[in-house]
């Protein structure tokens, strides 16, 4: 949403580095500091997205969102829109001391957010990770199926190893994400695989080691259970 790079660019570049599948989450409609994706400006990119995918050969994109988590703990974007999604990420971006264990509870029990980016919250050399229960955190992620992130921004790092192997020991799988807001910033991947090497992580525990078709199941499989 706030990148320069258009969908296609990034899609090319993902394929050039090997990827066979790659997800476009924009910042949703609340995040004006990002250029916020509202939903009609949304649908538009859903169809960008659909053409690509009969352009570009060798590399699925997926449509998905960012979607911010409000102060009461909605989402940023009614569940009519989710649901059309391939995968969505669900985020704290404001109101870090506003019930913030309660706002991430709230968006796992939803039925369509497959992941939470950057669960504690903490940017390395700036600031502190949110006040949050994690244990409530990993309880709930295992319960619902909500799968966690390891988000390999340099300046993040988050889920840490340390708490990314404590929610592979609970069942919670891990997505490493690469936080990307220019091409070069693919790069930091290399970042958040050694973060999940040094929680010993496996394949089984990483959703985008896996193949597309069980990323879909895993999502589905959420659905299914709290819907």
């Amino acid at each position: 949403s706030d990148a320069s790079i258009s969908i296609e660019e990034i899609a090319r570049k993902a394929k050039e580095l090997g990827y066979s599948y790659i997800a476009i989450c924009d910042h949703s409609q609340s995040a004006k500091y990002a250029r916020g994706v509202e939903v009609e400006r949304l649908k538009h990119k859903w169809q960008e997205i659909k053409q690509l995918n009969t352009k570009i050969s060798g590399i699925t994109i997926l449509s998905g969102t960012e979607v911010d988590i409000l102060a009461d703990g909605t989402l940023d974007y009614p569940d009519e829109i989710l649901a059309q999604m391939d995968i969505v990420v669900a985020a704290i971006h404001s109101g870090f001391k506003q019930r913030v264990t309660e706002r991430l509870i709230a968006a796992m029990q939803n039925p369509y957010v497959n992941i939470i980016a950057h669960p504690t919250g903490r940017l390395i050399s700036k600031r502190e990770g949110y006040e949050v229960d994690l244990d409530a955190v990993l309880r709930v992620a295992a319960q619902t199926g909500t799968a966690l992130e390891i988000n390999a921004y340099y300046d993040r790092l988050d889920l840490s190893d340390v708490n990314a192997r404590r929610a592979a020991d609970m069942g919670i799988k891990l997505a490493i994400n690469t936080d990307a807001h220019l091409l070069e910033h693919f790069r930091m991947m290399r970042l958040g695989v050694g973060v999940a090497r040094r929680a010993w992580l496996e394949p089984k525990d990483v959703l985008n080691t896996w193949p597309l078709e069980k990323i879909r199941q895993f999502c589905q499989q959420k659905w299914q259970k709290l819907k």
